[in-house]
């Protein structure tokens, strides 16, 4: 008999099959699945040995040898940012940005990035709302020569005319994108109903502001926030010492220290009010609920931190756990405590699909009363804490995340302590820590609800939640 290639594939399938229901039926005990050890001790994260010191005029530096790899990361953090913003120029900063990369007064554009390219890297700007920071990430034999370089575009850029309506129509492009997601309509409206006219409540800006901007706006925002005094070089990987050092004395030795960095802390708007923003059709709703808390040099940074790990920042999270495992209302929720300088505040983010918005804001506030009343057990918040030790000395095996670590700590005026401590005071968080810092910090009744979706099918879901008069848009 001939035996077909189909034959062939339902004989191997039925013999799969009967070992698969007979070898479970009669497996022995000792073959079931086991209850994996325990793990070992959360290993403490130890700060790599590093060098900081202020050049004369103000600048300061940080050296961190750091790891096996023959690269090395250099970033020039700057406290200009989003913060500095002229009301009527929203973007100059990002424009700024972008024109750092466009050449210095002796590399074009092109010369530029052909100079960071024989090094092993790119040159990248990235604008935030307090800091803007120029890096690269270079072979170890270039690094005092990438030293150098960054001075170039930090001290000397053209900011050339000729690119400014490129890097213009580029950005324009990008916001009229962002505008059209539901996640960052729900942001806007969010950061809008807490910060009101505080550069922090603006996260994009209008096309007449960017179509405003001038080469000129452009090159006295740069004179006016971009000194010496305002920044800070991480160098971080394996590098020459000596040469480095030699290369941030020839190269930034002459900036002038400028400005010091403006301080402007907010004054965030807790209250209970539901925003909801129409958007008629939409299979989903997109919910971002919550209000200002701690910022980070409160002693009770940390336990928050635990807390909000525990209740909705973290896979298996209770928030998690509940509205995405056993309702299936969504499919990532994740909650977050979101910093800036001397500034936090926490929030849920959510999409759920349209009929179950009233339902997710029931178990949202419902896990944070069940948190509120009664602490969580020994086990769950040990496997938190295992998660969060662990995931906090894994990331911060790379130069670049080390350097990001320093740059948070270094900001937010934390001290050398903050990293060091990091772990032991994660750990020594308690189950009723957790339950008072919810109690004291995660307020349901104080909390800002934003809301976008189709309006003619949440509406009566949303109405147990208005704790004060809809803003419709």
């Amino acid at each position: 008999m001939t035996v077909t290639r189909t034959m062939k594939f339902l004989l191997v399938n039925a013999i799969f099959l009967f070992a698969a229901t007979h070898t479970s039926a009669q497996a022995p005990a000792a073959a079931q699945k086991q209850t994996p050890p325990a793990g070992g001790p959360p290993k403490p994260f130890n700060v790599p040995a590093h060098e900081s010191f202020t050049l004369p005029n103000g600048m300061r530096v940080t050296l961190v040898p750091y790891g096996n790899i023959p690269k090395v990361a250099i970033s020039l953090a700057v406290r200009s940012g989003n913060l500095n913003e002229p009301q009527d120029l929203l973007g100059v900063a990002d424009i700024t940005g972008e024109l750092l990369k466009e050449g210095t007064k002796t590399l074009s554009a092109q010369e530029l990035a052909e100079a960071a390219a024989r090094m092993g890297s790119s040159l990248s700007v990235a604008v935030g709302a307090d800091e803007t920071a120029i890096d690269v990430d270079v072979l170890s034999e270039y690094g005092a020569q990438a030293v150098g370089l960054v001075a170039d575009v930090a001290l000397h850029p053209a900011l050339p005319e000729s690119e400014l309506a490129r890097l213009k129509a580029n950005l324009l492009r990008q916001v009229l994108v962002a505008k059209s997601r539901p996640g960052q309509i729900a942001l806007a409206r969010f950061r809008k109903l807490l910060y009101g006219d505080h550069p922090y409540g603006e996260i994009l800006p209008t096309e007449a502001s960017l179509n405003n901007i001038t080469i000129d706006d452009a090159r006295k925002f740069y004179a006016a926030t971009y000194g010496a005094q305002r920044a800070h070089l991480y160098v971080a990987g394996q590098f020459d010492v000596a040469d480095v050092k030699s290369a941030v004395a020839a190269g930034f030795s002459d900036w002038s220290k400028g400005t010091p960095p403006v301080l402007n802390v907010p004054h965030p708007k807790t209250q209970r009010l539901l925003d909801v923003t129409d958007r008629p059709g939409a299979p989903q709703s997109t919910i971002y609920l919550g209000l200002p808390v701690i910022d980070p040099t409160n002693p009770d940074n940390i336990p928050l931190t635990v807390t909000n790990a525990l209740l909705g920042g973290s896979f298996s999270s209770r928030i998690t756990s509940n509205i995405r495992e056993q309702k299936g209302y969504t499919y990532s929720p994740s909650s977050q405590l979101s910093r800036r300088y001397h500034d936090a505040y926490w929030a849920e983010i959510a999409d759920v699909t349209t009929a179950a918005t009233g339902p997710s804001l029931k178990e949202i506030f419902g896990e944070i009363d069940r948190l509120q009343k009664e602490p969580p057990g020994a086990a769950e918040l040990k496997g938190i804490q295992s998660y969060m030790s662990g995931l906090f000395v894994i990331q911060n095996s790379t130069r670049q995340a080390l350097i990001g670590q320093l740059r948070n700590a270094d900001l937010q005026g934390l001290g050398e302590d903050y990293l060091k401590n990091y772990v032991q005071r994660v750990n020594a968080v308690t189950p009723e820590d957790v339950q008072r810092m919810t109690a004291k910090y995660i307020k349901p009744e104080q909390m800002t609800i934003v809301v976008v979706g189709d309006k003619s099918k949440i509406a009566e879901q949303l109405a147990p939640y208005a704790g004060t008069p809809e803003v419709a848009k």
